[in-house]
C-alpha cells in the first residue's frame, strides 16, 4: 500500500502548485492501512491540521481512483513529532509550561519595535489562491527550513490585503515556538525615528549594537517609505548585511517591487531583490466569503449565509473593507435590537463600498482642482509651485485610493514619472498622519468623491 501513497503524491504534484507539493503533501508519510483505512503521517500538528482543511478532498478522491469507494483517510502526527514534542499537548504546536501565566498578559513580548495582534496568527489566516504563496513562504521562515540563500521573505501588495498579518504571525509562531530568539516587529518608519533619536541623543553605538548583535528575527513594515532617507537606507543596508552573514531571519513588506521604489540605492535594492518575494493579490469570492465566516466566528455571531454571500459580492476592495462591512453589519444589529437581513446589509454596504467605476481620475482632477482653486490645465503643467504641487499630490494620492489604475498610468495622467506618484502617495500619507487638519481635508474630498456630490 506504500506504493499507492507514491502513486497518489505524483498525481497530487501535477494538480497543485510546486511550492504548495513541497511544503505540505511531500513531507507526509504512509504509516500504515487495514482493511479500510488508509493513515497518513504528518510531520507536526500544525501540518496536519493544514492538511485536513485544504487537502484532505483531494487526497481522498485520488485515493478512490485507486482502491475504489469505501476507504477512509486517517491522518496522525508522526512517532518523532511526538517524541520530540515532550510538554506539548495534543493537538496543540505550542509547547505548555508549567510556569503560571500572568493575567491580562496575551501577547508574546517583543523585544522592540510595536506588539503583535493576539489573532494575527498562521491558524486565523485565512488561505486562497491570492495568497497561498505567500502564507507557505512566510510559514516556512518561521520554522527555519528557509536555506542560507533564501533566509528572506518580501512580501509584496496593496493595503489591506494581509501583509501585516502574515508578518506579525511570523512573530507569534517563533515567539512561542522559541522564545529564546529576539524578535524584531517594526515599521520602516520607526527604524527612521529610531536612528534619528540615536543621533541626537549620541546613542548610536547602543542602536547599531541593538539592531546588528541583539535581533535574532527582524520583521520590516512598510520598506516604501525609506524613499529619499539617505542616512536611513546606508544603516539599514549595514545593518541587513550583518544580519545575512549570521544566518537570521529577515522579513520586509512593500507596496510595490524594490526596483520600483525612487531614491533607493543599489546596495539595498539589492537586499530587498535576493529575498523570496511574493505578491499578494485580491482575494476572490470563495476567500472572501471564508473570511467573513471566520471573522464572524471570532466576533461569536451567527451571520445568515446569504448576508455573508451579499457582503461578499459588494465589499471587493480589501480584507479590511470586507472585515469593516461585517463588523458594521453586527454593530448595526446590536444596538438597534434588529435581525440582520438584507435591508440592514445594504444600509451598512451602501457607506463603505466605494463604486470604483463611478470614480474616475478626471473626476479627481476637477474636484481638487475646485478645492484648490486652480485649474486642471495648471495641476497637470510643470509648474513646481507649492500651492500647485500639493493639490496634484493630493490628487495623485486619491487616484490611488480610489481607481484601480496603476502607478505608472496616475504617474502619466499628470504628465509625471511613476516614481513622482509614488512619491506623491508618501507625502499625502505622511502628512495625514502628522496633521490633524490635513487628514480632515482630504477625508472631506473624498467624502465628496464617495457620496457623489463631486459630480
Amino acid at each position: 500500500m506504500e506504493s499507492v501513497w507514491v502513486e497518489v503524491k505524483s498525481a497530487i504534484k501535477e494538480q497543485i502548485p510546486g511550492h504548495s507539493f513541497r511544503m505540505w503533501i511531500d513531507p507526509i508519510q504512509f504509516s500504515k492501512g487495514s482493511d479500510n483505512r488508509i493513515v497518513l503521517s504528518c510531520p507536526n500538528y500544525f501540518s496536519k491540521k493544514r492538511i485536513e482543511n485544504q487537502y484532505s478532498d483531494l487526497i481522498e478522491t485520488e485515493i478512490k481512483k485507486i482502491y475504489g469507494t469505501g476507504w477512509e483517510l486517517v491522518l496522525e502526527v508522526s512517532s518523532k513529532a511526538h517524541k520530540s514534542s515532550s510538554g506539548k499537548q495534543a493537538g496543540s504546536i505550542f509547547p505548555v509550561s508549567n510556569q503560571l501565566v500572568l493575567p491580562k498578559i496575551g501577547n508574546p513580548i517583543m523585544h522592540s519595535g510595536r506588539m503583535l495582534r493576539d489573532h494575527y496568527t498562521f491558524d486565523e489566516f485565512v488561505v486562497g489562491s491570492n495568497n497561498d504563496f505567500a502564507y507557505s513562504a512566510a510559514l516556512s521562515l518561521a520554522m527555519g527550513e528557509q536555506t542560507r540563500s533564501s533566509s528572506s521573505l518580501l512580501l509584496m501588495s496593496g493595503t489591506g490585503m494581509g501583509k501585516s498579518h502574515l508578518s506579525q504571525a511570523i512573530g507569534h509562531y517563533i515567539s512561542k515556538e522559541k522564545p529564546s530568539e529576539r524578535v524584531y516587529y517594526i515599521t520602516a518608519e520607526d527604524f527612521t525615528n529610531e536612528m534619528i533619536g540615536s543621533l541626537k541623543n549620541n546613542t548610536s553605538h547602543q542602536f547599531k549594537e541593538k539592531y546588528r548583535n541583539q535581533c535574532d528575527v527582524l520583521l520590516l513594515e512598510d520598506i516604501h517609505f525609506l524613499t529619499g532617507k539617505e542616512h536611513t537606507q546606508v544603516e539599514l543596508a549595514m545593518t541587513l548585511d550583518h544580519l545575512f552573514e549570521s544566518g537570521k531571519k529577515i522579513m520586509f513588506s512593500s507596496c510595490c517591487l524594490p526596483s520600483a521604489i525612487p531614491k533607493m540605492n543599489d546596495q539595498l535594492k539589492s537586499r530587498f531583490s535576493s529575498s523570496i518575494i511574493s505578491h499578494i493579490d485580491t482575494p476572490d469570492f470563495r476567500t472572501r466569503v471564508r473570511i467573513l465566516k471566520k471573522k464572524a466566528v471570532r466576533e461569536c455571531c451567527n451571520v445568515p449565509d446569504h448576508i455573508i454571500d451579499y457582503l461578499a459580492g459588494e465589499l471587493t476592495e480589501d480584507v479590511r473593507q470586507l472585515e469593516s462591512g461585517l463588523v458594521g453589519v453586527i454593530a448595526k444589529s446590536s444596538l438597534l435590537g434588529v435581525p440582520i437581513d438584507i435591508e440592514l446589509a445594504e444600509s451598512v454596504v451602501k457607506n463603505i463600498a466605494v463604486r470604483k467605476k463611478t470614480i474616475t481620475i478626471d473626476l479627481i482632477k476637477d474636484t481638487v482642482s475646485k478645492e484648490y482653486g486652480i485649474s486642471v490645465v495648471d495641476m497637470i503643467s510643470k509648474s513646481r509651485k507649492h500651492n500647485v504641487v500639493r493639490p496634484r499630490q493630493v490628487a495623485m494620492y486619491l487616484s490611488r485610493k480610489y481607481t484601480d489604475q496603476t502607478l505608472q498610468a496616475i504617474g502619466r495622467s499628470f504628465n509625471r514619472y511613476h516614481a513622482t506618484a509614488m512619491h506623491a502617495v508618501g507625502c499625502i500619507e505622511k502628512s495625514m498622519k502628522e496633521e490633524v487638519a490635513v487628514k480632515k481635508h482630504i477625508e472631506y474630498i473624498s467624502n465628496k468623491l464617495e457620496t457623489g456630490l463631486a459630480k
